[in-house]
């Protein structure tokens, strides 16, 4: 067992308890409202693996690593940064994918900055969201605050890479 899994099996097990001690029938009617979340993201899961084990088979290489590779410098930072504020979906679908690029030989900064751009960026949150709830003046500047955040932790998240070790 890993540690993910049993960090989560923990976790799982003591807000169990906690439900029980609150009244015998909140862990039956959390275990129904976990069923019904799994059963909306099962699907896009799935597919979110699917097409994160067809990256590698898609993608060459050779482009895989001009554009985003350890060697596209500033240019694979950007590209990636625009990448991940353009595209759709949740961390079931994001992570899937990031993981699927790096095996693939996408380099370390253009996948912290696509990682942050998805989540500080998303044009599809931006527009469905965040526009016509907060309105313009506040997303906008929220928004170009946050335009240049992506490209400094592209280049931190390789700062670090090289410095802190493997475990």
């Amino acid at each position: 067992m890993n540690v993910t899994v049993l960090i989560m099996f923990l976790l799982a097990g003591t807000l169990t308890v906690l439900a029980y001690l609150r009244g015998p029938a909140y862990p039956l009617e959390g275990l129904r409202n976990g069923a019904k979340l799994f059963t909306g993201i099962f699907p896009a899961m799935v597919l979110a693996f699917i097409a994160a084990g067809m990256i590698s088979q898609v993608l060459p290489k050779e482009l895989l690593t001009r554009w985003i590779g350890d060697e596209s410098g500033f240019r694979g930072i950007v590209v990636a940064t625009i990448a991940g504020a353009l595209t759709p979906g949740g961390p079931f679908v994001q992570f899937p994918v990031v993981a699927a690029l790096l095996k693939s030989g996408a380099g370390i900064a253009p996948l912290g900055a696509y990682i942050s751009a998805w989540a500080l960026l998303g044009v599809n949150r931006f527009f469905i969201w965040e526009l016509p709830l907060l309105g313009w003046k506040l997303s906008l500047c929220r928004y170009i605050a946050s335009v240049l955040f992506p490209v400094f932790i592209g280049l931190l998240t390789r700062f670090l890479w090289v410095k802190i070790p493997k475990f």
